[in-house]
């Protein structure tokens, strides 16, 4: 059976079940900060487990990408060297929200492994946790697993919790016994480690609540949570011992020799292709899901995992950019099930190329770093930190290191090296130590109902009050908290759109809403008592600032043409990467490698006004998720959404998004679209700010009053302010020449030739060293031309300080290279006043950071040259 097909048997029987499928969710976790990527299936349910999320269904089933390379779940280092490990792998999993328990879910794994796949149940071994009676009578008296393949495990390999708080239980997992020609012992037992039995399947039961103080309540809907990995189950469909012997990594590895012109491969050059093969799915992936490459956070991991690829690539011969080409294959292999992939492909090879470019650069950086370091070396060992440094920051692989020395007859640090990765290490896992308290999450019970749609004002009754995270009964004047209608015309934040304001009053008080946030399924209306007091079950007025509300709708309706406009003109690979819709401005983050040209940005906002001076009928259909993706709509950054959902079509289709934001009735309500700036906010993350309506206008006539205050102080019109501004500069840059003419003058003494009269001559070659007086390094430049020139055979030494820094340039004529080298002797000089430098030959230049060693060091090149002559 190969990958694609058991994928697709696993959906299909749970479906059968009564589960429904759900799509695999990002790689980037949300609105989740206690992670760096999804690393399991039930990542994308947390919420839904922690009870601060309903969905339309109890029971569910994915096939979820996950990938661990990065903070306490990291397999990089191991990937090409093991049989399983991976970066990126699929975890195909069934989940129960409170609807069925342990008996349902141990049956339903055996049912699928032993009669579905065809298992032989004699291959199969089951372990529970140690003190969980009820699984265990199940296994052995309900499924009838045999006792002599069945083990008993403590709570490190047999109970899981979301973290030091909140839902936890036992799990019972199942291995596949691969048979005695593999070394390796069964669970529990002392030779556990080895490769004969392999996990396949973890069924963990959310039993247990535990608290700050680890005590541990029964949950009140015990849920299921199952995670089984499918290139593990594929390799025993497929008759294999090793992951990367399946169809699908055996069709990568193909395709990676046949790109880098492979015909045979020893045991070292396997592991390589093993870890071309991972690589290229995590890359490609993590971009599909908007990584960049970057020096932080997801960026930084990617990076990371891109450039051990290309290190491999290079053990194997690679002469040139390569790795992008592997995106092909793996689309072809995976496009199918992932068709987002499909679509991003292009994106995706050219951001690997780049950085492939940039990594080329990269390596020629560190060589000569590295060869400065060595001719700096005393003795034979170049130092761990040096090694680090090389590998931290310019991503200098440490065995080309190790390679390079072993050239020169020097050997690296390894030992040192370590200890700074254990540094670094240690730095990983304090900054990945989210200290969460699961139960420290204000849970709502009330639910609020939004009417917010059409009007902006409602009487509703106040089901709940809040004074910090303490319910209470009243609130009085002067006091800060929140209230909980049972129906609001307050729109809460989401989806980038600011949460309203405005006051709620009741007969007895008035409330100033300053924002309004979600709680599960109640609206909260955050602010103070102005004046009186509000109680539970008092009737009051909502009451929206409509000025603002009416500006929010202008810009999020703009935020949607902006987006479609992006996709049109940049590219499909545009991804929103984030948004704030407020009622003076509009900010729209994206995915995009490179800064948009003036053209595109002009471009942009053209497509977008066009569109607005149309006037179409902004229309809101509401339908099930897999209908609205039916008519095209595509599902905004982050959001989550129920059985229902708003269908927003702008433009006669220009624009189809899932949104639950208010939005303006007609393009033409927008008036006008304008933008402010473009930016980079991240690596590969960019930024643009708009403005709409009366602000846009407000805008442009300032920027109108700017350009008519400068035309009259250029006194000429609007139109000639261009023109003006040129012949400004143009006669700018005139006098910056002659400016820097006469300093060159003053420096060299007037014509230069009582600088030349300083010259001292050993045989045929003159030496003239001079410290000058506040010279720049231009000017410097300059007069070592002139001097060069007027000296004929001459090697030249010129100093100068300048805000407290040492300069330093060196120069030697064509005919005089052959004794004495600029770099070097720049070198030599640089070193006394705490630099050094280099350069060619014939020039060469360098700074220092102590110049009062300065006249000592210029005192010393003659005796230095006179041993070189």
């Amino acid at each position: 059976m190969k990958v694609g097909e058991l994928r697709k048997s696993f959906l299909r029987f749970f479906e059968k079940k009564g589960h429904a499928i759900v799509p695999s969710s990002s790689l980037v976790p949300h609105n989740d900060d206690t992670l760096l990527f999804t690393n399991a299936g039930m990542v994308q349910f947390k919420e839904v487990f922690l009870g601060l999320e309903k969905r339309p269904y109890q029971t569910a089933t994915s096939a979820q990408c996950c990938v661990r390379a990065g903070g306490k779940h990291n397999d990089l280092e191991n990937v090409g060297y093991t049989a399983r490990h991976h970066t990126f792998f699929e975890m195909l999993g069934n989940f129960s929200f409170g609807d069925y328990f342990k008996r349902e879910a141990i049956a339903y794994a055996w049912e699928y492994l032993t009669q579905e796949l065809k298992i032989d149940p004699k291959k199969l071994w089951v372990t529970v946790y140690e003190q969980d009676q009820e699984a265990e009578d199940i296994w052995l008296n309900e499924i009838k697993v045999d006792k002599s393949r069945f083990s008993r495990c403590g709570e490190k390999d047999n109970f899981w919790s979301m973290g030091d708080t909140g839902p936890c239980g036992p799990c019972t997992e199942i291995y596949y016994d691969h048979g005695p020609s593999i070394a390796g012992g069964p669970p529990g037992s002392p030779d556990a480690e080895g490769d004969r039995y392999v996990e396949i399947w973890n069924l963990v039961f959310m039993q247990f609540n535990r608290d700050a103080k680890g005590n541990m309540t029964p949950l009140p809907k015990p849920s299921v949570d199952t995670g089984m990995g499918m290139e593990r189950v594929a390799a025993v469909m497929q008759g294999v011992t090793n992951n990367y012997d399946i169809d699908l990594f055996k069709a990568l590895i193909q395709s990676a020799m046949s790109i880098l012109e492979l015909q045979k491969t020893n045991e070292q050059q396997q592991k390589s292709l093993r870890v071309l093969a991972d690589h290229i799915r995590s890359c490609t992936f993590l971009i599909a899901d908007g990584v960049m490459p970057s020096n932080e956070g997801r960026g930084y991991v990617l990076r990371r995992i891109m450039r051990r690829a290309l290190r491999h690539g290079n053990l194997l011969g690679a002469q040139t950019t390569f790795f992008n080409k592997m995106v092909a294959p793996l689309v072809q292999q995976m496009g199918d099930a992932y068709p987002h992939i499909q679509k991003q492909q292009a994106q995706i090879e050219r951001v690997i190329l780049k950085e492939e470019e940039q990594f080329a650069r990269t390596l020629d950086q560190g060589l000569k770093i590295l060869e400065q370091d060595i001719k700096l070396l005393k003795g034979q060992l170049i130092s761990g930190e040096t090694v680090f440094k090389l590998y931290d920051t310019y991503g200098f692989p440490v065995d080309l290191t190790a390679d390079i020395a072993r050239e020169r007859g020097l050997q690296v640090d390894i030992a040192g090296f370590e200890m700074e990765m254990e540094k670094q290490r240690e730095r990983a896992r304090a900054a990945s130590q989210f200290d969460v308290d699961y139960n420290d999450a204000i849970k709502m019970d009330a639910k609020s109902q939004f009417t917010g749609y059409h009007a902006t004002e409602s009487e509703s009754k106040i089901i709940a009050l809040l004074k910090g995270k303490e319910t209470v009964t009243t609130l009085k004047a002067g006091d800060k908290g929140s209230i909980v209608l049972l129906e609001t015309p307050f729109y809460a934040e989401s989806g980038g759109q600011v949460g309203d304001t405005g006051i709620i009053q009741s007969a007895k008080g008035t409330f100033i809403v300053e924002d309004t946030q979600k709680s599960g399924d109640a609206i909260v209306h955050i602010g103070h008592l102005q004046q009186g007091n509000l109680s539970i079950d008092e009737m009051a007025k909502a009451v929206v600032n409509s000025e603002l509300r009416q500006a929010t709708k202008l810009n999020h309706s703009a935020t949607h043409l902006l987006h479609a406009a992006l996709r049109e003109i940049v590219g499909h690979h545009v991804l929103q990467k984030g948004s704030l819709v407020a009622p003076d401005r509009l900010r729209f983050d994206f995915a995009h490698f490179e800064a948009l040209t003036p053209e595109q940005i002009q471009a942009v906002e053209n497509r977008v006004n066009e569109k607005i001076l149309e006037n179409t009928q902004a229309t809101i259909t509401e339908t099930t998720p897999e209908e609205a993706v039916k008519l095209g709509a595509m599902a905004l950054f982050g959001e989550k959404y129920g059985d229902k959902v708003r269908v927003l079509n702008m433009g006669n289709g220009y624009s189809v998004e899932l949104c639950g934001g208010t939005h303006a009735g007609r393009t033409g309500d927008i008036g006008l679209f304008k933008i402010i700036a473009e930016t980079g906010i991240a690596s590969g993350v960019r930024r643009i700010e708009a403005l709409t309506g009366h602000g846009a206008m407000q805008w442009l006539n300032q920027a109108d009053k700017s350009i008519q205050h400068l035309a009259s102080m250029l006194k000429g019109t609007r139109l000639q302010v261009e023109e003006k501004v040129t012949q400004l500069l143009d006669k700018l840059r005139d006098l910056e020449k002659e400016t820097q003419r006469l300093k060159a003058k003053l420096a060299s003494g007037g014509n230069g030739g009582d600088l030349t009269s300083e010259a001292i001559t050993f045989g045929d070659i003159k030496l003239l060293v001079k410290r000058l007086s506040d010279t720049e390094p231009k000017i410097m430049r300059e007069l070592m031309d002139d001097l060069k020139n007027k000296l004929g055979r001459a090697i030249i030494v010129l100093a100068a300080v300048n805000d407290g820094k040492v300069q330093l340039i060196v120069g030697v004529t064509n005919n005089c290279t052959d004794k004495v080298s600029a770099g070097e002797l720049v070198n030599f000089v640089a070193l006394q006043v705490g630099g050094k430098g280099g350069g060619r030959p014939d020039l060469a230049q360098a700074g220092g950071t102590t110049p009062e060693h300065l006249d000592k060091a210029l005192a010393s090149v003659s005796t230095w040259v006179q041993e070189k002559l």
